[in-house]
């Protein structure tokens, strides 16, 4: 018996949902079925608690040292263009990150590959930079302190990664790497197969996965990647605000929520099957980690400079 089948034993089996709720053809426009994916809503999920989780700070100025940074309508910018720079961030990210550097003739032969985003290709990490952006932005416009503006999203970051994580389990996509020999659990996803085998595939008409039979047992990573990068950094970030009043050191959160990203990134990395396309990297290290390793430096800097300086006291 192979290790893959010895690892296979007692796995779980994804359970059949559908990758997508429905489909729409834009075939007329040359860009072929848009099928509405659960990440699609992940995304509209995150944004709505974060929003509502960021007008519940900005209520209590105690928070803050007696004045809120902003007001509802400082939120209300700072979710559409949050929004924006999640979007055009993460797919750039995605097209100058992997793509283009790993799959360039495949772009050359077809570029409308580049627009259909339903396909796959966002990037955690480029859409990291579209939310600075807006942040800083923001602040700008409305002459707000951005480490103030930055600290809310180092909040409320964690709830989107977290309902996308899931929506990446729910699609069945992002999946671990084989579990080992002598490893318990794990699960068989249908698109989870050896290199070089023949791929399953989702059979719209009848609504059901169709397994090849190459299938091995995988880490669910994506339930990892939920909890180690959303779900920690809202419940740490959450006890620190409300129990420790850190919204008072300027800077704080934003830094700890880069920090505890990239620490949950790496772990998470040893699990997740690294992209095909990406030969170029060591065994050892993933696209994710070097990502990562910037938001690691951004992250010690504003936690060492938020507190070199003396917390905002409420006045008398």
């Amino acid at each position: 018996m192979s290790l893959l089948a010895i690892a296979a034993e007692g796995a779980m089996t994804f359970p059949g949902w559908s990758p997508a709720l429905f489909e729409i053809d834009l075939g007329f426009m040359g860009l072929g079925k848009f099928p509405v994916r659960w990440y699609a809503l992940g995304y509209i999920a995150g944004l709505m608690v974060a929003w509502r989780y960021a007008l519940s700070l900005i209520k209590r100025p105690a928070l803050w040292g007696g004045t809120s940074p902003t007001d509802k309508d400082g939120i209300d910018d700072l979710l559409f263009y949050a929004t924006l720079g999640v979007i055009l961030g993460g797919r750039l990210g995605y097209l100058f990150f992997y793509d283009i550097p790993n799959n360039f003739d495949q772009i050359a032969a077809d570029p409308m590959r580049l627009l259909r985003i339903w396909e796959g290709g966002m990037s955690f990490h480029g859409g990291m930079i579209g939310v600075a952006l807006a942040v800083a932005w923001v602040a700008r416009q409305r002459g707000v302190k951005l480490m103030s503006i930055s600290d809310i999203g180092g909040v409320t970051a964690g709830f989107g990664i977290f309902f996308v994580r899931i929506a990446n389990f729910v699609n069945a996509e992002l999946y671990g790497r084989p579990v080992s020999e002598g490893g318990s659990g794990g699960m068989i996803f249908p698109q989870g197969y050896v290199p070089g085998s023949t791929p399953s595939a989702y059979d719209w008409a009848n609504g059901e996965w169709v397994y090849s039979g190459a299938e091995v047992a995988r880490y669910p990573s994506q339930i990892y990647e939920a909890v180690l990068e959303g779900l920690i950094p809202v419940i740490v970030a959450s006890v620190l605000v409300w129990y420790f009043k850190s919204l008072r050191r300027p800077g704080l959160i934003a830094g700890l929520f880069l920090l505890m990203y990239g620490f949950g990134r790496t772990i998470a990395e040893q699990f997740r099957e690294p992209d095909a396309f990406v030969t170029w990297l060591p065994d050892w290290i993933t696209m994710g980690q070097i990502l990562s390793i910037p938001m690691w430096i951004g992250g010690a800097f504003l936690v060492w400079n938020a507190l070199r300086k003396p917390a905002i006291t409420p006045a008398a």
